[in-house]
């Protein structure tokens, strides 16, 4: 029996930056940044008293024009605090490409956010990213994940937060991440399951390159789309890890050369040089094509 094959975003997430909202002049600057999007942080970066403020800067920053080539998510506070209600009316009346919800516990917390997002008569485009910081999130990322393929849903992306997963767990934050690694997994577990983004956790100290490098390659071998980063000096690091390899790109060139062949016609496995190659491996060949026709593009000419 044949399986459908889930299908990622082809939206490039290398490098995912955070940005405090009440940050006027990192808003500004995010303009002429080279990450592939940029959260809008309302939470964790922004104090209770200073919130008020920082929904304001968004809404000015977004009465100007969009960031060329990046995607736009604002990052809310939870809906339960006396913050979330106000920023999700901001969110409504902004339109991001995405809302980033904090502490995801379960699937339910996602069809909320999808419910009260239909209420509003938000565009079909307005896409949840959801993050996977706490030990029920990390329980339950799978059937988290599955409900973004529930009809109607809006799950794009599972951001992980190691911060707060360490602070409730108390694993220490060593190089390597070696007890965290299964529960990194069992995030890229889910949303390759049902087609989504997982988008790997910031690197705290962005003066240790050598560090940020190897937990980049780390992120890149798990099946991380990306990373999240905290300072501009990240970004050309992440960009380079996660981006596709001109030897991968060549290959990938080759299998969907090879299936236009006409004498592959109808076929759903074929041999390429000596390799048996499936038609989902043209799937993935075509989307890593794409994602480097978009880096191709966005690179200003010299």
């Amino acid at each position: 029996m044949s399986q459908t094959i889930p299908r990622r975003s082809l939206n490039l997430r290398r490098s995912v930056l955070s940005v405090p909202a009440i940050n006027l002049r990192a808003l500004e600057k995010s303009h002429s940044l080279d990450c592939d999007a940029v959260i809008f942080d309302l939470e964790d970066s922004v104090s209770p008293e200073k919130k008020e403020q920082a929904r304001e800067n968004l809404r000015a920053f977004f009465a100007g024009p969009p960031p060329e080539g990046k995607e736009r998510i604002i990052r809310i506070n939870s809906l339960s605090s006396e913050f979330g209600p106000a920023d999700l009316d901001l969110v409504k009346a902004l339109l991001p490409d995405a809302v980033l919800l904090p502490k995801v516990d379960g699937p339910r917390d996602i069809t909320d956010m999808g419910d009260l997002l239909a209420d509003a008569d938000a565009p079909e485009e307005l896409r949840i990213w959801a993050m996977i910081e706490t030990p029920r999130g990390v329980l339950n990322a799978g059937a988290i994940a599955e409900s973004g393929r529930t009809p109607g849903s809006r799950l794009d992306c599972l951001v992980v937060g190691l911060n707060d997963l360490r602070k409730e767990t108390g694993v220490l934050p060593q190089p390597g991440r070696t007890y965290l690694v299964p529960w990194l997994m069992q995030v890229v577990l889910a949303v390759s399951a049902y087609g989504l983004d997982a988008i790997d956790s910031v690197f705290n100290d962005f003066r240790d390159e050598q560090g940020f490098d190897a937990e980049c390659l780390q992120g890149r071998a798990m099946g991380f789309a990306g990373k999240m980063l905290i300072h501009p000096a990240q970004i050309e690091a992440a960009n380079r890890h996660f981006g596709p390899d001109p030897a991968a790109i060549a290959e990938a060139e080759a299998i969907i050369a090879a299936f236009a062949d006409p004498a592959s016609d109808g076929l759903n496995v074929i041999n390429s040089g000596g390799r048996m190659i499936e038609r989902l491996h043209l799937v993935q060949a075509e989307a890593l094509v794409h994602k480097a026709r978009l880096i191709s593009e966005r690179k200003p000419a010299r």
